[in-house]
């Protein structure tokens, strides 16, 4: 029996730290060989290596794989958000 994936949810499954395959891309925001920053519908996420290429891209279905030596990668709070102030800094504004 398939098992369905359902169109929203999020996977990565990474192949020998060098296949990258991610669900529930919303769009990519920047990449070159040495990084890839994509947004998801987990929030964003930062992917860092070395020769990095996109192998596919299905916009359809929110797929992308990538090739290339995978160095890391991480998910970013939110875009452009304010470090945690400390709470006297909160009070003087």
């Amino acid at each position: 029996m398939n098992e369905k994936i359902n169109p929203v949810s999020h996977e990565l499954k990474m192949i020998d730290r060098s296949i990258l395959s991610l669900t529930g891309v919303a769009k990519i925001v920047s990449f070159d060989s040495t990084e890839f920053i994509l947004e998801t519908n987990m929030g964003p996420v930062h992917i860092k290596g070395d020769g990095l290429e996109l192998l596919s891209l299905d916009t359809q279905d929110g797929a992308i794989r990538i090739k290339g030596k995978v160095s890391g990668f991480n998910y970013i709070e939110k875009l452009g958000k304010k470090k945690d102030e400390s709470i006297l800094a909160k009070l003087f504004k």
